[in-house]
């Protein structure tokens, strides 16, 4: 582990690290810093995503570079909705559904709102 004190929802097999923002506030911070919120946003979605499905969804130059260049962008959430958030609503309890063109579309458009349906989404985790 990188860091003792980090928080973790603690599964048998699996920490995973709590992640849990307001989507609105995801929108907001990323207005006020131009987008560079989205950067540390992409870094620590991409953990809760890939401790929640237990294997590598999202490697952690795809989540970096994806704050900076629109193709990766939408890899980014193309990869989220098609293999990230099914297994979050798994582990939720909560119907499986693939929302991945719907996340690429807006990746490619309006990352932040693409940010805030899967913030949305990963917060289900911890109610």
């Amino acid at each position: 582990m990188e860091n003792s004190k980090q928080e973790t929802w603690n599964t048998p097999n699996n920490p995973i690290p709590i992640f849990k923002v307001d989507p609105v506030v995801v929108l907001i911070l990323s207005f006020l810093t131009c987008g560079l919120y989205l950067i540390y946003w992409n870094l620590k979605a991409a953990d809760v995503l890939n401790a929640v499905a237990g294997r590598e969804v999202i490697s952690q130059p795809i989540a970096i570079f994806a704050g900076c260049c629109y193709p990766i962008n939408a890899y980014f959430f193309y990869l989220a909705g098609k293999d990230g958030l099914p297994e979050v609503n798994k582990r939720a309890g909560l119907p499986v559904k693939d929302d991945s063109v719907l996340l690429l579309v807006l990746g490619l458009l309006f990352p932040m709102i693409a940010a805030m349906i899967v913030q949305s989404e990963i917060n289900k985790l911890y109610s």
